[in-house]
């Protein structure tokens, strides 16, 4: 297997790393068949790939042995964000079959963690990800790894998302705080729930810590972290 060092991978804040703990544990109790999980929104830049991400190295620092897919076919920002250290080749090289799956598959400096990239654009992104070998590939993942973490293309813009969805075991839906109407959620959810397809939640991201402090959630919280911090 190829290495791979991604260099801008930053450590997050305590109450991230809770709600990344928090997020993993809710879908450990899911059940102990859920392996592939997709990962999509309601419009772009809501945070649907870091979360998603984060969430894979959550799963990786616990043991489990992850792998990472970057199916947003049309508009990752994998590469751009943890510029690894050497030119990688990515999904639309294997399902295009220019490459083995040996030569897109990169083992990352996160131990337990391995990537497969997204590729250059290609013009056909909802067919490459329809096809049989995309299906194939779903599987021999499901047989190697513990969890494998699938980032998608907003679902309220094209339809690729819910193309994976079918093959995965759930999805997790990534909503931005005060920026998705209610709306909009619930046609993204409607149309996953058409295609039969397991929704595991959401996710609400982006929120202003100091807009819940003063809810209860907030004040219980706030009390909680008091005791922890002085237990600890």
């Amino acid at each position: 297997m190829l290495q791979i060092n991604l260099e801008n991978i930053q450590e997050i804040d305590y109450r991230s790393n809770e709600a990344y703990k928090s997020i993993r544990t809710n879908i450990q109790f899911c059940g102990s068949d859920l392996k592939l999980i997709c990962f999509t929104s309601c419009l772009p830049n809501e945070g649907k790939s870091i979360v998603s991400f984060h969430l894979a190295v959550s799963f990786a620092e616990s043991g489990k042995k992850v792998i990472y897919l970057d199916a947003d076919l049309r508009r990752s920002i994998m590469v751009g964000r943890f510029k690894p250290d050497q030119a990688v080749l990515g999904i639309t090289h294997f399902l295009s079959g220019q490459n083995s799956l040996d030569e897109i598959l990169y083992e990352s400096n996160v131990n337990n963690l391995d990537i497969i990239f997204t590729g250059p654009v290609p013009p056909n992104p909802a067919e490459l990800l329809s096809s049989a070998l995309f299906g194939d590939l779903m599987k021999v993942l499901e047989q190697e790894y513990d969890y494998v973490i699938i980032d998608t293309p907003p679902l309220g813009s094209v339809i690729d998302s819910a193309i994976v969805a079918e093959q995965c075991d759930g999805v997790v839906l990534v909503i931005e705080a005060n920026a998705i109407s209610y709306k909009l959620a619930q046609k993204v959810k409607n149309q996953l729930q058409k295609g039969k397809i397991r929704i595991l939640g959401a996710i609400l991201n982006k929120v202003e810590v100091n807009s819940i402090r003063n809810t209860y959630y907030g004040r219980k919280y706030k009390k909680y972290e008091k005791e922890y911090y002085y237990k600890a």
